[in-house]
């Protein structure tokens, strides 16, 4: 499961479903114009989470230029992603 801060420019706020967050990550990079930067941080961990911080200097289609800074959470089982939300 993928969750997202809210829902925009055609994404719903929840997918389920590898092949549909797949499916997401392509829609999302069609959208983008131009990558200017992309840094992590190192990651937190904390039982079965993983958080990290993911800046991106980006210009998608028809927008300005902007930066974006996001915080990413996974929950993991087994050694395997089960479910990633992001808040901006």
């Amino acid at each position: 499961m993928r969750i997202e801060p809210f829902t925009s420019m055609g994404f719903e706020k929840e997918t389920h479903g590898l092949k549909k967050i797949i499916e997401k990550g392509y829609k999302f990079d069609q959208l983008v114009k131009s990558k200017h930067s992309t840094t992590v941080s190192k990651p937190l961990l904390a039982g079965n989470s993983i958080v990290l911080l993911l800046k991106m200097d980006i210009t998608m289609r028809r927008r300005p230029r902007e930066k974006m800074k996001e915080l990413c959470v996974y929950k993991v089982n087994d050694g395997k992603i089960i479910s990633e939300e992001f808040f901006m």
